[in-house]
């Protein structure tokens, strides 16, 4: 993508499996399986899927708390040069990892409980190199102003604050290292629904004013819908269906997104839609299965289905994308030109 500020490319996170004293190692966790993605400049890009699909690991491994077993990671330099995130060491790594910040799930251990606010700030500032003291607590104090809370809170501890004032301060945190990319983590998962607005309001809100690019990690497909320019599908550790917004909930092409959409309230008083029910469960990802993935649980697998992977291939003849989008689906069945 010639617009893109963040290129992941093939990327692969293996754990490994081991048993015995001797801890020897008979299998692994494919939790990413070779995954390529792009993010333009500005936008957000959603990241769904159930539980274990390895979206938090793929999150995690752009912020580099995980060091992927292969693969690249390459962002944008001041130059337009494109940097592998992976090969840079010393300085040059440390100055780069400022640039990537992330928001985490949980708001209640994201912070220090015997640190107040302004100490959990300056750390990674005085590490960063962000002026002396009083400068630094400038940078807080502007950082608190911006998610519309008091200065005056830096000197009080997590334990005073609400679960959303909590992660209004995680992103005030995560924005006062003035990063480009700020991955979240299912930001607004743990909190309640009328205080999840405020917080997904707040965070568009400042996307526009800091011009700031997410990686948005989410199984609320309607939170999703909300904040996403594109949204792309994850089972089992690999991306199996990637697409703008717009086309992506007009009209999806692969059975496991319809069946995530179909699950997906309706906001309408007696309202009724289909719900497609998937058989069986997730397979185990230290042993997928052959062919597609999906195909054990899937109601409109084929043969070819069993015996050969699909690719993630823009399709023909989906709703209208975005300018410069398309529509990727790895399906064997859209690549006949099956429809929903």
């Amino acid at each position: 993508m010639r617009d893109a500020l963040l290129e992941i490319q093939d990327l692969a996170k293996y754990y490994p499996v081991t048993e015995g004293a001797l801890r020897k190692v008979t299998g692994h966790v494919k939790a990413v399986d070779h995954v390529d993605l792009s993010v333009r400049d500005g936008e957000t890009l959603g990241l769904v899927g159930e539980s274990g699909c390895g979206k938090t690991t793929l999150g995690k491994c752009l912020v580099r708390l995980h060091r992927p077993t292969s693969g690249r990671i390459l962002l944008r330099s001041a130059d337009g040069s494109m940097q592998d995130l992976l090969s840079l060491q010393g300085k040059e790594s440390f100055r780069t990892r400022r640039r990537i910040q992330m928001v985490f799930q949980d708001p209640y251990s994201s912070l220090n409980p015997v640190k107040n606010i302004l100490s959990a700030f300056d750390e990674p500032l005085r590490i960063h190199g962000f002026g002396n003291g009083a400068r630094r607590r400038d940078i807080v104090e502007e950082a608190l102003r911006a998610v519309n809370l008091q200065p005056d809170y830096m000197y009080r501890f997590p334990h005073e604050f609400s679960g959303g004032q909590r992660q209004r301060i995680c992103i005030a945190r995560a924005l006062s290292l003035k990063p480009e990319v700020v991955v979240c983590d299912e930001p607004v998962s743990a909190l309640d629904v009328s205080i999840q607005a405020q917080i997904l309001n707040l965070m568009k809100a400042l996307q526009k004013q800091y011009r700031l690019t997410y990686v948005f990690i989410a199984h609320d497909l309607s939170v999703v819908q909300y904040m996403s320019d594109r949204v792309a599908v994850m089972y089992l550790g690999k991306v199996v269906e990637l697409a703008d917004s717009a086309s992506l909930y007009a009209g999806c092409r692969h059975p496991y997104t319809e069946a995530l959409l179909s699950a997906v309230p309706i906001p309408v008083l007696g309202a009724r839609k289909d719900r497609i029910l998937l058989s069986g469960d997730v397979p185990s990802p230290v042993d997928p299965p052959s062919g597609c993935r999906f195909h054990p649980r899937c109601p409109k697998r084929m043969d070819v289905c069993r015996e050969k992977e699909p690719l993630l291939q823009e399709v023909r003849g989906a709703p209208a994308a975005a300018e410069g989008a398309g529509h990727f689906v790895a399906c064997h069945l859209a690549e006949r030109g099956g429809k929903r």
